[in-house]
């Protein structure tokens, strides 16, 4: 899993820290004015005049996060910088930097870096950001990747979680619940292959599902788009744990309660399908599942025609006064209390 197609395996010992960080960077290109020194110095500059910087960090742990099994190292590159990403865009902020640092095992060769930053410059030069800086550092315990994202905006621009007032609308964008079904899909296929190691999978019926999950795509085009429709959300999260789980964050950060409908709720037929095939409800997994890494924001009512007839987004609910609760209302009208029972990052 984790050799290059020709089995060839170059020891990290032969390059050392500093020869490796240049290996693995020297076809990284500098796109962004913004960036006024990238690697190769101490520290990198980065000039953002009169905007405002936003800033966010995240770790991928081998086992924890991603199972090499399944996951192609150019793949988790790319997963790496765009799960990062998202957390810009749901500032309503544009990405331009990131910084990459890596922990490996010797059991990985250059090789396998070699693949797994092609991915990483996949991703920034599709985002358009410029990669930085970082650091690398050995490991007992596998691979280990964080990315830490910079991005700006106007300060007038910027969305937090807690500006949602009560008869906001509550609006997601594409569709849930795909990303965690392809990971079951990959896990049954795992279970499969230890057991029958020349067994062949075919997998061409759960292309879209596993594509969401191996290779999400962060949403740079909702800042641009809702700027475009002059709509400013009242607030907003990315959809990283589960849609239960960001709607009590959105409510709790902004003192407000919800109504969430079930009915509503934006699921491709695929999950649908695949639900059914695995005996799962899809409701719960598209509340519960994560790694969507689509936006879940809040907009004033009067906005609402402005964004009604866009494909990409989906109102969902309405927030409500805060003793009102945070409730899923069932395609029975029942009202049953939201939990959040998404991905928790520090459970036992």
């Amino acid at each position: 899993m984790i050799e290059d197609k020709n089995n060839s395996r170059t020891p990290l010992s032969e390059l050392g820290e500093f020869g490796l960080i240049q290996h693995l960077t020297k076809n990284l290109e500098i796109k962004q004015e913004s960036t006024v020194k990238g690697i190769g110095d101490d520290a990198a500059v980065i000039d953002f005049k009169e905007q405002k910087c936003v800033l966010s960090t995240d770790l991928l742990i081998e086992g924890v996060h991603f199972d090499l099994t399944y996951v192609p190292l150019k793949h988790l590159g790319y997963k790496a910088v765009v799960v990062n990403l998202s957390d810009i865009y749901a500032m309503n902020a544009t990405a331009t930097q990131i910084t990459v640092s890596i922990a490996v095992s010797n059991r990985f060769p250059l090789e396998a870096l070699e693949e797994l930053y092609a991915g990483i410059a996949t991703a920034a030069k599709i985002y358009n950001v410029d990669v930085v800086g970082g650091d690398t550092t050995s490991s007992t315990t596998g691979l280990i990747i964080s990315v830490t994202a910079v991005g700006y905006t106007n300060e007038d621009a910027l969305v937090y979680r807690d500006g949602a007032k009560e008869n906001d609308l509550l609006v997601v964008t594409g569709d849930l619940g795909a990303a965690y079904m392809g990971l079951q899909v990959l896990e049954r296929e795992k279970q499969v292959f230890e057991v029958n190691p020349n067994s062949q999978p075919d997998l061409d019926q759960y292309t879209y599902l596993i594509e969401r999950q191996l290779k999400p795509e962060a949403r740079k085009d909702m800042p641009e788009l809702l700027k475009a429709l002059d709509v400013k959300p009242t607030s907003m999260i990315d959809i990283s744990d589960g849609l239960s789980s960001e709607v009590i964050h959105l409510c709790t950060q902004s003192k407000t309660g919800v109504h969430l409908y079930e009915d509503k709720i934006p699921l491709d037929p695929a999950v649908i399908s695949i639900c059914e095939e695995f005996k799962l409800n899809s409701t719960t997994v598209a509340l519960n599942g994560g790694e969507d890494y689509e936006l879940l924001f809040t907009i004033k009512q009067e906005d609402y025609p402005k964004i009604k007839a866009n494909p990409n987004l989906t109102v969902v609910g309405h927030m409500t006064d805060e003793k009102t609760g945070v409730g899923l209302v069932t395609r029975a009208n029942e009202k049953i209390e939201l939990k959040a029972q998404g991905w928790n990052p520090i459970k036992e």
